[in-house]
């Protein structure tokens, strides 16, 4: 299919659909550190620099991705919603679908967008996607399921004209999984910017990556080790967390490769994308037996769809779960941790210092390993 790219970043969702033998016609980011990725990764493909400038999507187009600013709707965000001055401008996603009608959309945020002003996020974006004609699906994906070491959930929204969206997106699961405990006999990331409030604790992988600072001052999670030292991944490594290559935002060097940090934290995880990808050219098929009405008002819960464009018969994707296929379990173990950097003594300690004072639970030991970096 031919691809329009919103709000693209630096390409997770471009590169994922490509691995499929999707094709980007036009690629729009307003910021310059990714779009210096963009333009290196697809030198031959039209790059636009504010989506507000763009007149029209090119007639060819079928299918617009959009994985739009986050910051108004994270729980590490200003949490102003939907409205938010960075957050609003999905509007003018929905303003060139009514320009020019696209079969196939595809939607990308956090997923506390759900729980956020009791869900006024995604309860205006489906609407949006109602009023122009569209069934729409969504569902919560861990990037987890698909062999990444980082517990990373997010919406995906699939929308269409006439094709049924719950084939493409609700057709897989691969059921709950269990993943390793949170214990001393390996590798524990946590968010060492956290400890009062939050750690992130998270067994032999890391926990959702963020991006940083709005001075792009990087904050990669921390990892302790069975050895008893503190670490911090190296960028190849975060790279490798999102589905990446190695040095995939290489072209960013000297000051500019602090952005790297940043630009990460906010990827779409290519595996997510390329099997996002795949079912668009090859969908399932979506059993809808055990589902059940959705009461408007109700939270909204983790997975839906509506293929008739009235609000009051959406449905709940009951028993789908946030684990659409099982691949082989990515592991902080299977990297070469031994060369990865200390987390400095500064950072270190202002941790174990907010977390003693916090009330937080922590694994038997965890705390007193982090101390003994500092003694």
């Amino acid at each position: 299919m031919v691809v329009a790219g919103l709000f693209a970043g630096v390409g997770g969702f471009e590169l994922g659909f490509d691995r499929v033998g999707h094709r980007a016609i036009l690629l729009c980011e307003k910021d310059k550190q990714a779009a210096s990725v963009l333009r290196r990764r697809w030198p031959r493909v039209r790059l636009h620099d504010d989506v507000g400038t763009i007149d029209e999507l090119p007639s060819e187009t079928e299918v617009v991705t959009a994985g739009f600013p986050c910051q108004n709707l994270a729980m590490a965000g200003d949490k102003k919603g939907i409205e938010g001055r960075k957050s609003a401008v999905v509007n003018k996603l929905f303003d060139l679908l009514g320009r020019r009608a696209v079969q196939w959309v595809v939607i990308e945020n956090v997923y506390f967008m759900l729980h956020l002003k009791r869900g006024t996020a995604i309860d205006t974006i489906l609407e949006r996607l109602e009023t122009l004609g569209y069934r729409w699906a969504y569902r919560v994906v861990n990037s987890r399921a698909f062999g990444l070491p980082q517990r990373r959930r997010r919406v995906f929204i699939v929308a269409s004209l006439s094709g049924d969206p719950r084939n493409v997106l609700l057709a897989d699961d691969a059921g709950h999984a269990s993943w390793p405990g949170v214990d001393t006999a390996r590798p524990m990331g946590f968010y060492w910017t956290e400890g009062r409030t939050g750690h992130g604790l998270t067994g032999d992988a890391i926990p959702p990556l963020k991006a940083g600072s709005t001075l792009a001052i990087p904050s990669p999670p921390a990892v302790l080790l069975p050895s008893g030292r503190v670490v911090t991944p190296t960028i190849e490594a975060v790279e490798r967390f999102q589905g990446f290559p190695e040095r995939w935002t290489s072209v960013l060097r000297g000051r500019a490769g602090r952005h790297r940090w940043r630009l990460l934290g906010n990827a779409v995880s290519v595996p997510v994308a390329e099997w996002i990808g795949r079912r668009l050219t090859e969908p399932g098929s979506y059993d809808d037996a055990g589902d059940r009405p959705l009461t408007l008002g109700r939270a909204w819960p983790d997975a839906a769809w509506n293929i008739d464009g009235r609000r009051e018969t959406r449905r709940v994707a009951v028993g789908v779960t946030e684990h659409p296929v099982r691949r082989r379990r990515g592991r902080i173990s299977a990297f070469a941790t031994e060369h990865w950097p200390d987390l400095s003594d500064r950072a270190l300690r202002g941790f174990t210092e907010r977390a003693r004072d916090g009330n937080l639970k922590y694994p038997l030991g965890f705390l007193d390993a982090l101390e003994a970096n500092l003694q």
